[in-house]
């Protein structure tokens, strides 16, 4: 798969959905969740309305899929647009207390929404709960401590380095206590919560750059780099972001002056574990 990906702007990956949804992960999600007419898929973290317009790109019709996100701007959006014969339908609620009632839906699934989770086993049983027995369940979360990066010049991997230790300070600081490694330890929590791990899939997650990326990317680089140190309140953490800053700064130089020279590799991996709801 081809992804946007760009480890120094956030220990996470944070705008999955947004940015890295393409036809392939669309004909994955049919295959796994197997929609059928008159089933109801229950679309966790939905944000804009993604899984729904890409699965009516791909022909599904006749089912109905509801959405749950914490953002309600997003919501607004897909009440807004809404494809011809596939049903959508959208709630405001946590994926830890889903305002559903018990076994609601023939299948549940949710992208890059547990790895901003501080308790994993709340929404996993809660994607237990409103899944009827032997109806699918599709997690798909990424391995954040094993990110892969390397630059050409030594300033870019002095970037990382500190931007790594920069932005995980930050999220520690907001009371983040998310597990990084979420993403291969998906089928063991299923398996905890009455859902029969069936399949995990890895999807590769990765950009190389040859030469001086476009200077939008540095300016979002260091304009991260700058929001999180001011709203940083440990005076420590902010003397971390303007060192972070200052390293962007250097590196961005260097690389202008290393020109087509310059070579950049990121990657990680995604785990698309998929189960079935047991019977209770």
């Amino acid at each position: 798969m081809s992804r946007e990906l760009d480890a120094l702007t956030a220990s996470t990956l944070k705008y999955l959905r947004e940015h890295w949804w393409d036809d392939s992960f669309a004909k994955f999600l049919v295959e796994v969740l197997q929609p059928k007419p008159g089933c109801r898929i229950l679309d966790v973290g939905c944000g804009p309305g993604t899984a729904g317009f890409s699965l009516a790109a791909r022909g599904v019709r006749d089912v109905t899929i509801v959405g749950v996100d914490l953002a309600l701007d997003k919501l607004t959006t897909i009440a807004a647009r809404r494809p011809e014969r596939l049903r959508l339908a959208c709630a405001a609620g946590d994926a830890a207390a889903l305002p559903f009632a018990c076994r609601s839906f023939d299948s549940t699934f949710c992208v890059a929404v547990l790895q901003h989770a501080n308790r994993i086993s709340e929404p996993v049983h809660e994607f237990a709960r409103v899944t009827r027995p032997g109806g699918r369940i599709l997690v798909v979360e990424p391995d954040n401590s094993a990110r892969y990066w390397f630059s050409s010049v030594e300033s870019g991997m002095q970037a990382f380095e500190i931007g790594s230790r920069f932005y995980n300070a930050v999220a520690l600081s907001r009371g983040d206590t998310t597990d990084p490694a979420i993403g291969p330890k998906l089928p063991q929590i299923f398996a905890q919560h009455g859902i029969q791990p069936l399949t995990v899939q890895m999807f590769p997650v990765s950009v190389a750059r040859i030469g001086n990326p476009p200077w939008e990317i540095w300016e979002n680089r260091l304009e991260m780099a700058r929001q999180a140190t001011q709203a940083a309140r440990d005076e420590a953490i902010r003397r971390l972001g303007i060192e972070c800053r200052q390293v962007l700064e250097r590196y961005a130089e260097e690389a202008t002056v290393a020109g087509r020279a310059l070579v950049e590799i990121q990657s990680t991996l995604l785990f698309a574990t998929a189960g079935k709801r047991l019977p209770e």
